[in-house]
Protein backbone atom coordinates (compact mmCIF):
# COMPACT_ATOMS: atom_id res chain seq x y z
CA UNK A 1 0.00 0.00 0.00
CA UNK A 2 1.52 3.46 -1.17
CA UNK A 3 2.10 6.28 1.51
CA UNK A 4 -0.42 8.89 1.26
CA UNK A 5 0.64 12.64 -0.42
CA UNK A 6 0.82 16.02 1.59
CA UNK A 7 -2.75 16.79 0.23
CA UNK A 8 -3.92 13.69 1.84
CA UNK A 9 -3.30 14.70 5.58
CA UNK A 10 -5.30 16.99 7.80
CA UNK A 11 -5.10 17.43 11.29
CA UNK A 12 -6.99 15.35 13.43
CA UNK A 13 -6.75 12.77 11.44
CA UNK A 14 -6.44 9.08 13.36
CA UNK A 15 -4.57 6.20 12.01
CA UNK A 16 -4.77 2.68 13.90
CA UNK A 17 -2.29 0.78 12.32
CA UNK A 18 -3.28 -2.87 11.98
CA UNK A 19 0.65 -4.56 12.02
CA UNK A 20 1.72 -5.36 14.99
CA UNK A 21 4.99 -6.93 16.46
CA UNK A 22 6.15 -8.71 19.25
CA UNK A 23 9.31 -7.98 20.45
CA UNK A 24 11.57 -10.47 20.93
CA UNK A 25 15.15 -11.22 23.01
CA UNK A 26 16.97 -11.28 19.70
CA UNK A 27 15.37 -8.20 18.34
CA UNK A 28 16.55 -6.48 21.89
CA UNK A 29 20.44 -8.26 22.00
CA UNK A 30 20.93 -7.78 18.04
CA UNK A 31 20.06 -4.20 18.27
CA UNK A 32 21.76 -3.20 21.62
CA UNK A 33 25.18 -4.97 20.33
CA UNK A 34 24.87 -3.58 16.45
CA UNK A 35 24.85 -0.06 18.06
CA UNK A 36 27.28 -0.84 20.57
CA UNK A 37 24.99 -0.03 23.38
CA UNK A 38 26.28 -2.24 25.93
CA UNK A 39 24.19 -1.42 29.06
CA UNK A 40 23.41 -3.95 31.25
CA UNK A 41 19.85 -3.12 31.57
CA UNK A 42 19.65 -4.42 28.05
CA UNK A 43 21.73 -7.70 27.90
CA UNK A 44 22.65 -8.79 31.19
CA UNK A 45 19.44 -10.85 32.79
CA UNK A 46 21.57 -11.45 35.86
CA UNK A 47 22.12 -7.90 36.64
CA UNK A 48 18.73 -6.79 35.35
CA UNK A 49 16.89 -9.12 38.45
CA UNK A 50 18.56 -6.84 40.68
CA UNK A 51 17.03 -3.32 38.82
CA UNK A 52 13.89 -1.14 38.87
CA UNK A 53 11.56 -3.80 36.73
CA UNK A 54 13.62 -7.38 37.83
CA UNK A 55 14.39 -7.97 34.15
CA UNK A 56 15.47 -6.73 31.02
CA UNK A 57 14.22 -4.01 29.34
CA UNK A 58 14.00 -3.44 25.63
CA UNK A 59 16.20 -0.89 23.73
CA UNK A 60 14.41 2.59 23.60
CA UNK A 61 15.65 3.11 20.82
CA UNK A 62 14.82 0.00 19.04
CA UNK A 63 11.46 0.27 20.18
CA UNK A 64 11.35 3.98 18.79
CA UNK A 65 12.50 2.93 15.46
CA UNK A 66 9.61 0.01 15.11
CA UNK A 67 7.12 2.79 15.93
CA UNK A 68 7.79 4.67 13.23
CA UNK A 69 8.63 2.14 10.75
CA UNK A 70 5.05 0.42 11.85
CA UNK A 71 3.36 3.18 10.90
CA UNK A 72 4.98 3.97 7.44
CA UNK A 73 3.26 1.39 5.16
CA UNK A 74 -0.13 3.76 5.98
CA UNK A 75 1.65 7.06 5.90
CA UNK A 76 4.63 7.31 4.31
CA UNK A 77 5.84 4.56 2.18
CA UNK A 78 7.27 6.02 -0.83
CA UNK A 79 5.63 9.59 -0.45
CA UNK A 80 8.05 10.90 2.15
CA UNK A 81 11.55 12.44 1.39
CA UNK A 82 13.00 12.32 5.06
CA UNK A 83 12.25 13.40 8.44
CA UNK A 84 13.22 16.42 9.88
CA UNK A 85 13.31 16.15 13.33
CA UNK A 86 11.67 14.62 16.33
CA UNK A 87 10.45 15.82 19.54
CA UNK A 88 8.89 15.30 22.53
CA UNK A 89 9.77 11.42 22.53
CA UNK A 90 8.78 9.89 26.05
CA UNK A 91 9.21 6.40 27.08
CA UNK A 92 6.05 6.46 30.01
CA UNK A 93 6.41 2.72 30.51
CA UNK A 94 9.03 0.06 30.30
CA UNK A 95 8.64 -2.75 27.11
CA UNK A 96 10.39 -6.21 27.64
CA UNK A 97 10.81 -9.00 25.78
CA UNK A 98 7.36 -10.49 24.82
CA UNK A 99 5.75 -7.62 24.74
CA UNK A 100 3.62 -6.78 21.53
CA UNK A 101 3.59 -3.22 19.89
CA UNK A 102 0.84 -1.62 18.12
CA UNK A 103 0.88 1.81 16.99
CA UNK A 104 -1.66 5.21 16.72
CA UNK A 105 -0.76 7.96 14.87
CA UNK A 106 -2.42 11.23 14.94
CA UNK A 107 -1.80 14.35 12.04
CA UNK A 108 -0.74 17.04 14.44
CA UNK A 109 -0.23 19.65 11.57
CA UNK A 110 0.05 19.92 8.14
CA UNK A 111 1.61 22.72 6.07
CA UNK A 112 3.51 23.99 2.63
CA UNK A 113 6.97 23.96 2.76
CA UNK A 114 8.69 27.78 2.00
CA UNK A 115 11.29 26.68 0.23
CA UNK A 116 9.99 23.51 -2.22
CA UNK A 117 6.94 23.57 -4.38
CA UNK A 118 6.41 19.54 -4.91
CA UNK A 119 6.38 18.73 -0.93
CA UNK A 120 5.06 19.89 2.14
CA UNK A 121 5.14 19.30 5.93
CA UNK A 122 3.13 16.91 7.77
CA UNK A 123 3.89 16.52 12.16
CA UNK A 124 3.35 13.09 13.42
CA UNK A 125 2.42 12.21 16.88
CA UNK A 126 3.03 8.41 17.28
CA UNK A 127 1.56 6.16 19.99
CA UNK A 128 3.19 2.35 20.81
CA UNK A 129 1.01 1.22 22.44
CA UNK A 130 1.49 -2.73 24.27
CA UNK A 131 -0.91 -5.47 25.03
CA UNK A 132 -2.00 -4.32 28.32
CA UNK A 133 -2.84 -0.88 26.22
CA UNK A 134 -0.04 1.12 28.37
CA UNK A 135 1.46 3.90 26.21
CA UNK A 136 5.38 2.73 26.05
CA UNK A 137 6.24 4.87 23.25
CA UNK A 138 5.39 8.49 22.61
CA UNK A 139 6.86 10.56 19.73
CA UNK A 140 6.51 13.82 17.47
CA UNK A 141 7.95 14.07 14.09
CA UNK A 142 8.00 16.73 11.03
CA UNK A 143 8.25 14.27 8.04
CA UNK A 144 8.58 16.59 4.05
CA UNK A 145 5.93 14.87 1.92
CA UNK A 146 5.61 14.56 -1.40
CA UNK A 147 2.83 16.57 -3.16
CA UNK A 148 0.34 14.35 -5.54
CA UNK A 149 1.99 15.02 -8.98
CA UNK A 150 0.11 16.50 -11.41
CA UNK A 151 -0.46 13.84 -13.39
CA UNK A 152 -2.18 12.11 -10.53
CA UNK A 153 -4.65 14.55 -9.74
CA UNK A 154 -8.25 13.66 -9.93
Amino acid sequence: MPGLYFEQFEPGQIFEHEVRRTVTESDNMLFSTMTLNMAPLHLDAEYSKDSLFGQRLVNSLFLHGLVCGISMQDTTFGTTLGNLGFSETKFPKPTFHGDTIRVRTEIVAVRESKSRDDSGLVTFHHQGINQRDEVVCDTTRVGLMLKRPADAQS
